[in-house]
């Protein structure tokens, strides 16, 4: 292997390290380190930043900022918590179930964070170790970023496989129906095959006999902001009008579905429709704009847009500066098995920390690998069956609702390993993957 490949990697991986190290918006700052050692010193041209993604992230975070202000994330938090309490016996189910569709709704797993402490609550109150839930609900709301029309991931890879002959509406409903399917049937076997007796676990014992653990507090019934529910149904309006928009300019068979000349294209769109979300949501909500910056869904989401333009741009460059190799590499390994291509997204998601971002830097190396074009479509459904497995942030113990089901949890069953990688995250998380990507085979060539 050549000298500076190999140092060109261990520059990628330290940087990665650091960042994981500094935790949180700290893998942000450390890619952009990288890039610059990787330019100036070992002479690799920075790739190119993934500013649309960026951007789009941005803008939905600047809506559901505002709603989140005018007190529509804590009436959507007691709907669901009303859904938790009403079948707590279920709760390894509702809960991802209850996650999935928050960021389905939203296109971010953040809006999880504000579930945690009432699946914590409720897992403790029928002797359930709240671990399970967790685990499967912080990979869920993390696995729905690929099936929900207004993330960023979602956006970039059906303007990619639209002109392929994969339109908007078969592409959404796919997604849907497997990644939904993938996590409920990793919640049975996680259910079936573990141990849940909370009772008996002795860091809960500890932790109960120190005082550690705080008594269940029961149903939250916080009074809402006066403009709660409409802005939830104003935002709930974007996300409609958005799709039937996404829905109105794609092409099925070739041929448009409503319009032919489009002007604003779909990322664009969704960047205008959120931001006319937000807009409509200070006006007749009556939210101080000046306060949105504070609120927690801001702050986490901009710290995600950092993270995605340092360890993206990271990324890019080395891919880049390699994109031939890896086209004769994964061409060869990819035709001969196609799931590789999912195993290629996921380790490249652990590293990449980010949906959209994965999709963008291995996509098109892919499509160039495989020789796919509108004319020689054929292999494209690889694209669609593995687009779930760009969804391995939860690999290393670093994102931020993985960290936050950790700390919330003062039970102790949630917790990480000595050893990085054995966390309550991992097995629930590539058994939901697994799953998608194998539902999603199965109903490519079926569709």
């Amino acid at each position: 292997m050549d000298f500076v490949l190999i140092l060109q990697i261990v520059v990628l991986l330290g940087a990665i390290f650091v960042g994981i190290r500094l935790g949180g918006i700290g893998i942000g700052y450390a890619g952009g380190i990288g890039v610059v050692i990787l330019g100036l010193c070992l002479g690799m041209k920075p790739g190119a930043i993934p500013w649309d993604v960026i951007l789009i992230i941005m803008s939905v975070i600047a809506a559901i900022s505002a709603m989140q202000l005018a007190g529509g994330l804590d009436y959507l938090v007691q709907i669901a918590e009303k859904i938790l309490r009403s079948n707590p016996k279920y709760i390894n189910f509702l809960a991802p179930t209850v996650t999935y569709f928050l960021t389905i709704l939203a296109g971010t797993g953040h809006t999880a964070f504000s579930m945690i402490p009432v699946i914590v609550e409720v897992a403790k109150e029928q002797n359930i170790k709240p671990s399970a839930p967790l685990s499967i609900a912080v990979v869920s709301s993390q696995i729905a970023i690929t099936a929900s029309p207004v993330s960023a991931a979602v956006v970039y890879m059906t303007g990619v496989l639209e002109p392929l002959g994969w339109s908007y509406p078969t592409l959404i409903g796919l997604w849907l129906v497997t990644t939904f399917a993938g996590c409920m049937l990793t919640a049975l076997i996680i259910t079936l095959f573990s141990n849940l007796d909370l009772s008996k676990d002795p860091v809960y014992q500890e932790r109960l006999a120190q005082g550690l653990v705080k008594p269940s507090t029961g149903v939250q019934n916080k009074e809402l902001e006066p403009g709660a529910r409409l802005s939830v149904g104003i935002f709930l309006i974007g996300v409609l009008l958005v799709v039937l928009y996404a829905t109105a300019i794609s092409k099925v068979g070739g041929k448009p579905v409503l319009i032919e000349n489009v002007v604003v294209p779909r990322d664009a769109a969704i960047m205008s429709f959120m931001l006319g979300v937000a807009t409509f949501i200070t006006i007749f909500c009556k939210i101080e704009v000046g306060k949105v910056a504070d609120t927690s869904v801001f702050k986490s989401g901009m710290v995600a847009c950092v993270c995605v333009l340092g360890v993206a741009w990271l990324g890019n460059t080395f891919v880049g500066g390699y994109t031939e190799e890896i086209k004769t590499l994964a061409g060869d390994w990819v035709k001969a098995v196609p799931s590789l291509l999912a195993v290629i997204f996921f380790f490249a998601a652990m590293l990449l920390y980010s949906q959209a971002a994965t999709a963008k830097a291995i996509t098109p190396v892919v499509i160039a690998a495989l020789g796919i074009s509108a004319t020689n479509p054929g292999d494209a459904y690889m694209l669609v069956a593995s687009f779930a497995a760009v969804s391995a942030l939860f690999v290393l113990p670093t994102y931020p609702t993985l960290l936050g089901a950790v700390q919330m949890d003062d039970t102790g069953s949630t917790r990480l390993g000595k050893y990085v990688f054995n966390h309550a995250f991992l097995i629930p998380g590539v058994l939901a993957i697994a799953f998608s990507v194998a539902f999603g085979f199965i109903a490519s060539v079926l569709v």
